[in-house]
């Protein structure tokens, strides 16, 4: 009986030490991707102050981007995730009476289009591999917007994650970290043609965050980052997408509601696809045709 008390001790004391390696490990891979420093050089993006770069500013701020969704409407931000276990997420106040003061604007571009911060640390939880691929004149347009919107004095602290946040990040599981996932080496597109063709489609739905959510090739299921209980994207594939016609998709995306009258889910934005024109729809739906179908989930 000693012997086995003995061995439970020494089996008791090895599992606190394990314990304790494996929370070092999780402490110390969290930090390290949090803190790790990008060297992504300044690009000078022309920014002007027109009434018509302006509007198309808001327009692909709010209709396209969808900034918005994360930061509030009045952009003075908002907790988007506020968790006893995985942590505090937090969406910054970039109006001129937040951290939009801090920044020039070729240091707003970078960390839209880049995710790095001023200080060379990744933003959190910011969709840049979908705004690595804003043109020069579509990001100088949300820079010219931002520095038009009223300053908001909102201070709603810093994201902060905790344990099972951190395990997560430290396994891979939970891409927080933005600027890990952006190819800093692609070149900058001057200018797109505003137009219904294949390509223009392309951009809208990577700016847009379609390829975001609903993966590379658009074929839904889970997505990544997101808790289990989160309901899966849609394949938006023709494999997905055949029994409705483009009128109906259009109406889906303008109304939130299918054509039986049932709801989407409250995770799809159709609140700012709504606001999409009609040229905008139109390639968007000719680019969502012309993707190779795939199975859902085929991501």
């Amino acid at each position: 009986m000693k012997r086995f008390m003995r061995w439970l001790a020494y089996a008791a004391g090895l599992l606190v030490v394990l314990l304790g390696a494996a929370a070092g490990f999780v402490y110390s891979a969290s930090n390290s991707k949090a803190n790790q420093l990008y060297d992504v050089p300044l690009q000078h993006v022309t920014v002007t102050n027109d009434s018509a770069t302006v509007a198309r500013g808001q327009h692909m701020t709010i209709a396209i981007g969808k900034c918005v969704e994360c930061h509030g409407d009045d952009l003075g931000g908002t907790v988007m995730i506020d968790d006893p276990g995985l942590g505090v997420a937090v969406a910054p106040n970039i109006t001129s009476g937040g951290r939009l003061a801090e920044y020039s604007d070729d240091e707003l571009v970078r960390v839209i289009r880049h995710g790095v911060k001023r200080d060379g640390r990744s933003a959190f939880i910011m969709p840049s591999d979908d705004y690595q691929y804003f043109t020069d004149a579509d990001v100088g347009a949300v820079v010219a917007y931002l520095r038009s919107v009223p300053a908001v004095t909102r201070d709603l602290g810093v994201s902060k994650l905790r344990p099972v946040g951190r395990t997560l990040v430290a396994t891979n599981l939970l891409p927080a970290y933005s600027a890990a996932r952006v190819d800093h080496t692609r070149p900058s597109v001057p200018t797109m043609t505003e137009d219904s063709s294949l390509a223009y489609g392309e951009y809208l739905a990577n700016v847009g965050g379609c390829t975001g959510c609903h993966g590379p090739n658009l074929s839904g299921g889970p997505i990544p980052g997101m808790p289990p209980e989160a309901p899966p994207a849609s394949n938006l594939t023709p494999t997905g997408i055949a029994k409705y016609s483009d009128a109906q998709v259009e109406a889906i995306l303008r109304t939130g509601k299918r054509p039986d009258g049932s709801e989407l889910k409250k995770e799809m934005p159709w609140r700012f696809t709504a606001m999409m024109t009609p040229l905008e729809m139109q390639a968007t739906l000719r680019y969502l045709r012309s993707v190779p179908a795939k199975e859902f989930g085929a991501r």
